[in-house]
């Protein structure tokens, strides 16, 4: 078996049908199997693709077990020499698989992607390096944040994504998206952190893949991807983008985010990722009267969102000595 493509399912099983069809219609030059895990999503989904796809295995988690827990599960069973966690709304073009298939397995690589494009054809971020104690992950902050990234300009920092991947470009990680490994990765870096819900997860599994060798992003192989559609239902949010931090999906990313930097970077780096969460508070509840003043509208008018922020972040708080101890827990707020 050339690839196992592991799915995690989440009542998404009309995205899984058009992913699979793309899978089928753009892969002849492989042996593959398609393996998909479901989260409980207590409907139809097993019927619906086995109906249409007889060759799927469809393994039941039992309970939303999340995105590690799940994929761990897939590859756990999985047959393939590689191995592709592919997410649900991914569409494959122009034999995508097999292309990349057969450049990965001749190559030293420990772990590969491909660019990743929006529904227009737009390029999509694929492909990231790490920057020390996670401090990009301050860089959505409402106002705190645009500082930062102006101070970042002013230091020449590195930008920490990949805009637009060359034939073969290598970076610290891939996103989970479409992250294709080689079975004796998964021997040397283990599996999947199965603490983490959603989120996060693919970070801080790469960074210990990234100690065993090299991970690239194809840039010449292309695949669509309907980013955050999955999610977006899942958490009852209209935020499609990884930028919201005031709701159910947002505290989760929150959450995700600093449990990865404190597993890779430690206590100092989480701290300050936490006390810089908790001065955008204010920050953002003076800036956003200010701008709303100066522009003729309510001064109230981002409250909700204020409010929203002020609440993820206590949660954050309440949560700091179990994520301080780094001791098994499933970080899931869903």
């Amino acid at each position: 078996m050339d690839l196992s493509i592991i799915i995690v399912n989440y009542k998404s099983s009309r995205l899984i049908l058009d992913c699979i069809s793309t899978i089928v219609a753009e892969t002849t030059n492989i042996s593959y199997e398609v393996i998909v895990v479901d989260n409980a999503s207590g409907d139809d989904s097993e019927q619906q693709l086995k109906t249409a796809y007889p060759f799927v295995q469809f393994l039941q988690m039992g309970y939303n077990a999340g995105f590690s827990r799940a994929n761990n599960a897939g590859l756990r069973v999985a047959q393939g020499e590689q191995l592709l966690l592919l997410n649900p709304d991914t569409l494959i073009l122009d034999k995508a698989l097999d292309r990349c298939v057969q450049r990965f397995a001749q190559s030293n690589l420990i772990a590969c992607g491909v660019q990743q494009l929006n529904a227009d054809r737009t390029l999509q971020i694929s492909g990231n390096y790490f920057m020390k104690g996670g401090l990009n992950h301050l860089l959505p902050l409402p106002y705190w944040g645009k500082v930062i990234r102006w101070v970042g300009y002013q230091l020449k920092t590195k930008v920490p994504n990949v805009q637009e991947a060359s034939t073969e470009h290598h970076v610290d990680w891939i996103s989970g998206a479409y992250l294709m490994v080689k079975r004796s990765s998964i021997e040397k870096a283990g599996y999947m952190d199965e603490d983490f819900f959603l989120y996060a997860e693919e970070v801080e599994w790469c960074s210990r893949l990234r100690r065993q060798g090299e991970l690239a992003i194809y840039g010449d192989i292309n695949i669509i991807h309907l980013q955050g559609e999955t999610t977006g239902d899942a958490f009852d949010s209209d935020e499609k983008g990884y930028y919201g931090l005031y709701d159910r999906k947002g505290l989760q990313l929150m959450l995700s985010n600093h449990v990865r930097v404190r597993k890779q970077f430690g206590i100092l780096w989480y701290l300050t990722l936490l006390l810089n969460y908790s001065f955008a508070i204010p920050v953002f509840f003076i800036g956003s009267i200010f701008e709303n003043i100066f522009k003729g509208r309510n001064p109230f008018r981002f409250m909700p969102q204020v409010w929203g922020l002020t609440k993820n972040v206590c949660r954050l708080w309440w949560l700091t000595p179990t994520i301080l101890r780094n001791k098994p827990h499933f970080y899931k707020v869903l």
